[in-house]
Formats: C-alpha cells, sequence, structure tokens
C-alpha cells in the first residue's frame, strides 16, 4: 500500500476547507477577483441613493446603470470597476463621485470530474479560488483503486470554442513537492482511466 500518497491525500482533505473560506472572504472584499457572467453585484453611489444598483453580469460580460447605461465588467476587478464607474459618472453626471461595488453572490462554478473515481461528479468550487487537478479529484472521493493515475485527461474548452486535451501523470504530482499543481478552470473536464489489467 502507498501510505505516502494516502498521507499526502490525508492532509489535502483536512487542510483544504478552512483554506477555502479564508480566501473566499478576502477575494470577495476586493482582492484580485475577475467578475463573469452571472456574477450579481452591489454598485453604492455615495450620497445618491437612487443610483444604487444590485446587478448581474450579463451573458456578454456587461452591467447596466442609471445614467450611464451599459459597462462591460467582464474579467475586471472591483477596484478596475470602481474606477470606471467615478469616471463615466463624472464625466457628465456627477462631481467627484464615490463608488463601492461589491460581489453580493458569485456564480457557481464547476469542474466535472469522471472515470474511476469514488464519487463521480460536478465539483463546485469558489470562483475566486484556484482549483488544482489534485484538489478536484479529492473533492470526488479520490482515484479508485483501479484508477490508472499515470494517465488522468483533462480536457478545456477555450472561450472561442477550440478544445484541447492534455494527459497528465497524477502520481507526479503527488510525488513533487516542486512540480506544477495543474490547475484547472471551470468547466473543465478531469476524466481518470481505468488500470489495462
Amino acid at each position: 500500500m502507498n501510505f505516502p500518497l494516502l498521507r499526502a491525500l490525508l492532509l489535502v482533505l483536512l487542510l483544504l476547507p478552512g483554506a477555502l473560506r479564508a480566501e473566499s472572504a478576502a477575494a470577495a472584499k476586493g482582492g484580485d477577483y475577475l467578475l463573469v457572467p452571472g456574477d450579481i453585484v452591489h454598485v453604492q453611489v455615495f450620497q445618491e441613493p437612487d443610483l444604487d444598483r444590485e446587478v448581474r453580469v450579463s451573458h456578454e460580460g456587461a452591467i447596466t446603470l442609471p445614467l450611464i447605461g451599459r459597462v462591460v465588467v467582464h474579467r475586471r476587478t472591483l477596484q478596475q470597476l470602481e474606477q470606471e464607474l467615478r469616471e463615466l459618472y463624472a464625466h457628465d453626471f456627477l462631481v467627484r463621485p464615490q463608488i463601492n461595488a461589491t460581489v453580493v453572490k458569485f456564480q457557481i462554478r464547476t469542474v466535472n470530474v469522471l472515470g474511476a473515481v469514488n464519487a463521480p461528479q460536478a465539483v463546485e468550487y469558489p470562483p475566486d479560488k484556484t482549483l488544482n487537478l489534485i484538489d478536484a479529484v479529492s473533492r470526488a472521493g479520490g482515484f479508485s483503486r483501479l484508477a490508472d493515475r499515470r494517465r488522468v485527461r483533462l480536457t478545456r474548452t477555450a472561450e472561442d470554442g477550440q478544445v484541447s486535451n492534455r494527459v497528465i501523470d497524477a502520481d507526479q504530482l503527488l510525488a513533487n513537492d516542486n512540480a506544477t499543481p495543474c490547475p484547472v478552470q471551470a468547466d473543465d473536464v478531469i476524466y481518470v482511466p481505468e488500470r489495462v489489467l
């Protein structure tokens, strides 16, 4: 039995929930979180309550606000959004406006983990947190006893619709502390094949 591997997986499972909560709280306050379609943002204009809005980022990555209309926010941080809104409102409507933007609700993101894992499923993860391949497999119950951990396939569809496939040696990721953790993205598919006996 591979005790170092089991010990590493157990450590990941024990430490992951606390770390995710802490990083989610930090990013919700502004951090480096990038807005995506489906997020709900609260925009508050100081001393202008009629302009305050809670808006959902559209599929096109935009929000619509009073007076200034449509603003593209996709892949922008909250600080970048606040700066742009200050400029737009200051241009024709307000004198030195003070804007505060916060994410009220994050869009749910998932990675599908299939094949030789103990609980194949769509794994949800906080959008303000990165998730790597080993963590995703751990959340799907870990590798089954028949898993071929050396030939894990990661399938990703880019924004332009192009699909890429990559084969990853998960044993190498687990054995090497200096290995790149292989981050995954929303809607990736991780497929763990069975070993050929």
